[in-house]
């Protein structure tokens, strides 16, 4: 009579030689060792090749060191470009003088200007005009716009085959040519507001928030199709009584009902970033004013740090070994002059904050991004229509430097890396 045993999905029956039933048997061991009781691996994500050392160490930020610039970016003229949400404008800063070079129109509701994945052209990201307009880098001229649906936030997958335009309104993300932003696919979500996408270290999936629902969305790519959500709730009944009370004392006031409902959740994240080694995501949640720390396997959470009021952007330093946290000094859609503004530099190792940086009179940090060198932080000060740049040795505030109204997601050009994720520079 045959024995047959099943491990890991595989057959083995007991006549066959000890020395092949054994490897197995120790493989199944070990795969079941790294599954939970629901089948899902646990830990760190198998990281690509790309990312691992020959030590076997992870660092998905490797080719981002200091001025390791690739071919194609090393060509462009060093620039920072801001885009002037509510002036349909973008502004563009000759980062070695900190001055402005020139301001040009775009459509309206730029929101961010994000490096393609070849590193060969920027994208303003029209929001309201359902456009992007290409700047050249080498140039840092704009070119003619191109029709794509509702243009929030701009990614790529990280083979380079689709662009991921972030289509909040419409609650989907559509995949696109990542070249002549042609519709490939388009993929409804369940959940409101998709803002920011991280991505995976095996590079298989997409984390995205959705700011209004309070939610991430995991989306596998090579099927394009969400395999799962996430409530960051921070605690359901401590916050439901006060935001009751809240709005009763607010809704003769409030004379905008949508905008009212979308603030009436606990937590609004914003952006998404991984730690160096692919163990942990970072989301910055506006309402909660910190960061939560998310395993990106089980899509768990697995703590929160305060950092300040409105936490909001995530950039990580050259080496990736910390992580710059702009807090907007407002968790409201809708801020004011001179908030108590703020950058918290985070420590991935430890899961503290190590540094905060105040901004002197206030201000209002929102997106932006670490030099080539990783000498300085460069970010938009949303409220207060201005620049920040930070000494990334001494954390001190060394330029403000005055533009459009309402700076959204500013672009430092160009950056480290092989290659463009997306966003104000997700890079790899």
């Amino acid at each position: 009579m045959s024995l047959i045993m099943k491990i890991g999905g595989m057959r083995i029956h007991s006549r066959r030689k000890m020395q092949t039933v054994g490897p197995l048997i120790a493989l199944g061991v070990l795969v079941l060792a790294n599954c939970d009781k629901n089948g899902k691996r646990d830990g760190t994500p198998v990281a690509a090749a790309g990312y691992r050392s020959r030590t076997g160490g992870v660092n998905i930020y490797a080719a981002d060191g200091p001025n390791e610039l690739a071919p194609a970016a090393a060509r462009a003229i060093p620039m920072v470009y801001v885009p002037n949400s509510r002036s349909a404008s973008v502004t563009v800063i000759d980062p070695r003088t900190y001055q402005v070079v020139r301001t040009f129109a775009t459509g309206r509701v730029p929101q961010h200007v994000v490096p393609s994945y070849d590193l060969s052209t920027l994208w303003v990201a029209n929001n309201s005009s359902n456009s992007l307009t290409p700047i050249d880098p080498q140039t840092a001229k704009e070119g003619k716009t191109v029709r794509v649906d509702d243009p929030y936030n701009l990614y790529f997958t990280p083979d380079g085959r689709y662009a991921m335009v972030i289509a909040e309104a419409r609650r989907r993300i559509d995949f696109r040519d990542p070249h002549d932003m042609k519709l490939a696919q388009s993929l409804r979500v369940a959940c409101k507001g998709l803002d920011h996408v991280e991505f995976t270290a095996d590079d298989r999936y997409a984390i995205a928030t959705c700011e209004f629902s309070g939610q991430l969305v995991k989306i596998d790519l090579a099927t394009r199709s969400v395999v799962g959500y996430m409530t960051l709730d921070p605690d359901v009944w401590t916050n439901f009584i006060p935001r009751q009370i809240y709005r009763y004392f607010r809704r003769r006031r409030v004379k905008d009902k949508t905008m009212t409902a979308l603030m009436n959740v606990p937590s609004m994240p914003q952006d998404i970033r991984s730690s160096a080694d692919g163990s942990k995501f970072y989301v910055a949640d506006m309402k909660q004013g910190g960061v939560f720390v998310v395993d990106p396997v089980k899509l768990e959470r697995i703590g929160f740090i305060q950092t300040g009021v409105g936490a909001h952007g995530i950039f990580p330093s050259r080496d990736g070994s910390l992580l710059y946290v702009t807090n907007r000094g407002w968790n409201t859609l809708a801020g004011g002059r001179h908030g108590p503004g703020s950058i918290s530099v985070l420590d991935p190792t430890t899961d503290k904050v190590v540094a905060t940086w105040p901004i002197p009179g206030g201000g209002s940090p929102d997106m932006g991004n670490v030099t080539a060198d990783g000498k300085e932080l460069w970010v938009s000060g949303r409220y207060d229509d201005e620049v920040y740049v930070f000494d990334t040795q001494t954390g001190k505030l060394t330029h403000r430097i005055p533009v459009g109204h309402e700076p959204h997601g500013l672009c430092v050009w160009p950056q480290p890396g092989r290659y463009s994720l997306g966003h104000t520079g997700n890079m790899r």
